[in-house]
């Protein structure tokens, strides 16, 4: 039907999604800078996680691409190329460029390993001794996002795929001795709802960021949010071009911040701040001190800040904390209220 086509064509605007504010921050903060990691999203079912997710990928500025490669590889060379460019470029051959859009990759808990990874034709590499190689999710997903909803019930095997790939950088498939690799590199988002299952320590660590989203209890907010996705069900391309205007804004902030991000200082003084911040929490090895001082710096970039203040860094120490936090049985309170009691420890009240 014509509403099922449109549906298609248009996804629920990113800025028309209501509050859920540490969520959309923390999304943004990931597409300014990818060396902040990936974002975690946990919370109630119906609270637009996949929503958000899905909605940045139609704000993220599009990328330049070599020319028919399946992989997407950057023709400028920054990052690994894939066998056929880099031989291509070695050769001399000019490589071709397009514009393409940033991909956002779902992953289905019920996929198989093969559509993850790949397969490998190996009848075919025995006889002619060609090797053809039908990519995976993984090959899509390269220079992009790669979106896991109801991560924490993902897989074992699969979780140990997206744990070595998410550290190397590259998607290695490997079958009666015949080898293929290709990058694969991408921010890995994650959502799901605690009360259904943990996420295994290793993968948890992977993320730079975690959000915690709640069903709105304030009734008006409710409201709003049915009528907003009401309209959009009813006629979603009268709904998105009403909010056209916010998505350009955040668009060009995105743009903007990713420019601004290099020029962005961190005085010593911050560093210590994020230091002592960590120490005080008991965090294990520094990839949180490193996650807090991209975060708040890309924050900084976001806001058109010339430099990171500690106003930036209450505003990150949560999300790039609370996942990070060994579990205490004498203390019973929350993951964030512990992070917020060690910022007032750490640097003071706002």
């Amino acid at each position: 039907t014509l509403r099922e086509r449109n549906r298609v064509r248009h996804r629920f605007p990113f800025s028309a999604i209501v509050g859920q504010e540490d969520m959309k921050l923390a999304l943004l903060i990931a597409a300014i800078d990818a060396f902040v990691g990936g974002v975690l999203i946990l919370g109630h079912r119906g609270t637009a996680k996949s929503t958000a997710v899905r909605a940045l990928g139609e704000l993220l500025p599009p990328i330049t691409v070599v020319d028919g490669c399946r992989y997407g590889c950057d023709p400028s060379g920054n990052g690994e190329r894939c066998d056929e460019c880099r031989a291509r470029a070695e050769g001399g051959t000019r490589l071709k460029t397009r514009k393409a859009g940033v991909p956002v990759v779902d992953l289905p808990l019920g996929a198989t390993e093969d559509r993850v990874a790949g397969t490998l034709d190996i009848e075919r590499a025995l006889r002619s001794g060609e090797k053809t190689f039908e990519a995976g999710l993984l090959a899509r997903a390269n220079r992009g996002w790669l979106y896991v909803d109801e991560v924490n019930l993902l897989d074992d095997h699969l979780v140990d795929l997206l744990l070595d790939v998410a550290a190397s950088g590259e998607n290695v498939v490997e079958r009666e001795g015949i080898s293929m690799r290709h990058p694969a590199r991408f921010i890995l988002v994650g959502s799901g709802n605690p009360e259904e299952g943990d996420l295994r320590p290793q993968l948890l660590d992977r993320f730079g960021l975690a959000v915690e989203v709640l069903t709105p209890t304030d009734p008006s907010t409710r409201v709003e949010v049915i009528m907003r996705r009401d309209a959009f069900d009813r006629d979603p391309a009268a709904f998105s071009a009403r909010w056209e205007k916010d998505e350009r804004t955040i668009r060009r902030q995105i743009v903007r911040a990713r420019e601004r991000l290099a020029a962005v200082t961190v005085d010593a003084a911050i560093v210590h701040d994020i230091a002592t911040l960590c120490a005080r929490l008991g965090t294990d090895g520094v990839r949180g001190e490193l996650t807090v001082y991209r975060a708040a710096r890309a924050l900084a970039a976001l806001r058109a800040a010339p430099s990171v203040t500690r106003e930036h860094l209450r505003a990150v120490a949560a999300m790039s904390l609370r996942h990070r936090l060994r579990r205490d049985p004498l203390d019973e309170t929350s993951a964030t209220s512990r992070v917020e009691r060690a910022i007032v420890d750490a640097i003071g009240a706002a």
